[in-house]
């Protein structure tokens, strides 16, 4: 084990990345459960979805440990979920068949951009400030989702607010919040595991923690068979092609699903991995090498391409790399073991569902926050007092929590530091994958806004 995840060279030891990789599950477990509801909405069977989910996550994370040996899980994607139903099926009128294949399509197109080295390329391309400006954004937008979990900020009459502190989910929430800053200040070892463990043994008496809906797994494996390869159907990939004149809409689609996978996969490597070395220097130099797969970040980008074709063919929505993972990276998970145990989670997982889902967000919320917080720490390299610097890195550090989305925070930073620079007569300071970068995201502002 040590030989193969590098342990010792990479300042971590087994009992470390077990704790971490549990932390990491409990931040996201939630995924289990919350993504059948979602997807079951557009006609699909949820207890299909449900293992599906399940698969997808396991598959998709151990291959980003054992392939690339980095720290991080994969499940499908919230955000990309709702727009898989609410705009491809709903919206847009086309069957989960077919939005399925459309993402099968994307992740095939993200292997192609991964293997070719664009996704490498443009996180070379992007300037130090903002990279800094996006790690600490991704602390705002973790902070944030914990914040809203629980409802901790209410937006009655369309004005946030902090709402009456007069629900239990509400007081287990502050309890767990004030025992997971104690236990950080104090250093405690697994900090955050401890405090979603005992938050949740909290919630008990409050009625926070009770088990969730589910089904059992011989009734969720029986409806497998109805999502499980149905792009490959004539309902699927051919369906796509029947009507040339949907041909557009087809590939409108597939870009603003790949666009905002692609990014916020960026977005989720650059703010979690700099600042704790899981990229190091070192790794960013390996990646000039055109040799194949040099480093672990070209590995950690393919692992995450080939996800999203995985999920689609079980029957999923995009499979991406979790933000929550900063949470086990911030319990020391350093190397891909913690991965690993995140998927045997997960598998067990299937058998328990009802005992997972169990676990409140009034407990996992706390951890979320107190892991931004501590990301924070990326906002002091930026020149605050230099306008150059501090609109792009407002815009890329706050956006992707008020706009709750990681690739569009990015979006606005690339946007007004293109501006700025041509302003000022610096434009060619801009990387062309930068220019090329922001008329994507223009460009995918422009057809979201037309569907």
């Amino acid at each position: 084990m040590e030989n193969f995840f590098k342990l010792k060279q990479h300042g971590t030891k087994v009992s470390t990345e077990v704790f971490a990789g549990i932390t990491t599950f409990f931040t996201m477990a939630y995924i289990i459960a919350v993504n059948p509801g979602i997807l079951s909405q557009s006609g699909m069977p949820w207890g299909a979805v449900f293992l599906a989910t399940i698969i997808s996550s396991i598959i998709g994370t151990l291959v980003m440990g054992l392939f690339a040996n980095v720290p991080y899980a994969q499940a499908p994607g919230m955000g990309l979920n709702a727009f898989f139903v609410f705009t491809v099926c709903k919206g847009l009128g086309f069957s989960w068949q077919q939005a399925l294949s459309m993402v099968f399509l994307c992740g095939l197109f993200n292997i192609l951009i991964t293997v070719t080295r664009i996704r490498k390329h443009i996180i070379r391309a992007i300037p130090k400030g903002l990279q800094n400006a996006i790690s600490g954004g991704i602390g705002v937008f973790i902070a944030y989702i914990g914040l809203l979990n629980v409802g901790i900020i209410s937006f009655g009459a369309g004005v946030p607010a902090i709402p009456e502190l007069n629900t239990p989910v509400l007081w287990v929430f502050l309890i767990g919040l004030v025992l997971i800053i104690a236990l950080s200040i104090m250093k405690v070892k697994g900090a955050i595991l401890i405090s979603i463990i005992a938050t949740t043994l909290i919630g008990i008496p409050f009625g926070v923690t009770k088990p969730g809906d589910s089904i059992s797994f011989a009734e969720a494996a029986g409806e497998l068979s109805v999502t499980f390869g149905t792009i490959f159907t004539a309902e699927g990939l051919p369906s796509l092609f029947t009507d040339m004149s949907k041909l557009p809409l087809v590939l409108m689609t597939i870009f603003a699903f790949s666009l905002t996978d692609t990014f916020d996969t960026i977005g989720t490597f650059i703010g979690t991995g700099r600042r704790s070395g899981i990229f190091s220097e070192e790794d960013e130099k390996a990646m000039e090498d055109s040799r194949g797969f040099s480093s672990r970040m070209d590995k950690a980008l393919f692992a995450d391409a080939i996800a999203t074709s995985v999920g689609a063919v079980v029957g999923t929505s995009n499979t991406t790399t979790y933000v929550e993972s900063a949470a086990g990276i911030q319990a020391g998970g350093r190397t891909g073991l913690t991965s690993v145990v995140v998927a045997l989670l997960f598998a067990v997982s299937a058998f328990l569902a009802s005992f997972v889902s169990a676990i409140p967000q009034a407990a996992t919320a706390p951890a979320l926050v107190m892991v931004g917080i501590m990301m924070l720490s990326s906002f002091r390299e930026i020149d605050w007092t230099h306008l150059e610097d501090a609109v792009p890195a407002f815009f890329a550090g706050i956006f992707m929590a008020l706009c709750y989305s990681i690739s569009y925070g990015i979006a606005f930073g690339f946007f007004f530091y293109c501006i700025i620079k041509a302003a000022t007569g610096k434009a060619r300071e801009v990387h062309p994958i930068l220019w090329v970068s922001t008329a994507l995201f223009i460009l995918n502002f422009v057809l979201l806004a037309a569907l």
